[in-house]
């Protein structure tokens, strides 16, 4: 399998290109979004692909919509995207990308927690809260709350960190409605997704869902949901309260480079071989786990 860095549709118009993700104009009310091998660290895109990223995260969000479908709409037209490119860009596309709807992004990342993890534990223990809600006293690293919460952030341009809000604030950028039904939709989306992933054997932390509006202001699952480059998966048979959790995700990457002489701006250091396996590997259990099958 050859390893996609950037893509090159000459038949369709680029309108972005994201930190995974590139995107195409088809027609004015349609994109096609296709899931590179990229992969980005400390907010910096590295220049090494990771074998496979792309399909597993395409086959994750596709499974994922499937088995959440009823809660809200998403953003699929269900035309494949092989059938909007030129005959010989099919491979470009071919299990990593998707025909979605055009949308208006709501600019709001909705994170459900329900796990005490990362950053929220670090605030948990200077301040007995998570991203301004209060929680109980004496709890421990990587325990899971009496219920999970929303922990919205404001979401920033390329390059720059997303800021945690309150839900007030929130309600003040998009309004009272909409606040509601995406902190609602987050939360029940959270809820049935760590259901099912627990009788897989894996544990969701936390993830982060993407919201926009359609043309009647309808509000729309967006982008990838549910994959490891949006929430942390944890092996159930090592969870442990008390410690910090072994993942699905990019952390082989991370551990690798907070070892080297960089200043974690671009651009990167070149990331041995078995890094990048290691990491496939992982992103493709976490695949295998939940659906039953890999990529090929």
């Amino acid at each position: 399998m050859t390893e996609i860095v950037t893509t090159n549709i000459k038949s369709l118009p680029l309108v972005y290109r994201g930190k995974v993700r590139d995107s195409y104009a088809v027609g004015d009310d349609k994109l096609l979004i296709i899931a590179t091998d990229r992969i980005s660290a400390f907010d910096v895109i590295l220049g090494d692909p990771i074998p496979k990223k792309g399909k597993i995260l395409t086959a994750l969000t596709d499974f994922w919509f499937k088995q959440l479908d009823g809660i809200v709409p998403n953003h699929l037209t269900g035309i494949d995207p092989t059938t909007v490119v030129a005959p010989d860009e099919v491979d470009q596309v071919k299990g990593r990308a998707v025909v979605a709807k055009r949308l208006k992004p709501i600019l709001v990342e909705c994170v459900a927690r329900g796990y005490l993890a990362g950053s929220g534990w670090k605030e948990y223990q200077e301040n007995g809260t998570v991203c301004g809600i209060k929680l109980p006293a004496g709890l421990k690293q990587s325990q899971k709350l009496p219920e999970p919460i929303f922990t919205p952030a404001a979401k920033a341009e390329a390059g720059h960190h997303d800021e945690n809000v309150t839900f007030e604030q929130v309600c003040k950028l998009v309004g009272d409605d909409i606040a509601h039904k995406i902190r609602d939709y987050t939360l029940a989306l959270y809820k049935k997704a760590a259901d099912y992933a627990a009788t897989k054997g894996i544990i969701i932390s936390d993830t982060k869902f993407e919201f926009g509006l359609d043309e009647n202001g309808t509000v729309i699952l967006m982008d990838e949901i549910l994959t490891p480059d949006s929430s942390r998966f944890w092996p159930a048979d090592q969870y442990k309260v008390g410690q910090s959790e072994p993942s699905f995700d990019k952390q082989f990457v991370r551990d690798w480079l907070e070892t080297q002489p960089w200043n974690k701006k671009a651009p990167a250091p070149k990331i041995p071989q078995d890094v990048l396996d290691k990491t496939s590997e992982k992103y493709e259990e976490a695949l295998i786990r939940l659906t039953g099958k890999g990529v090929e």
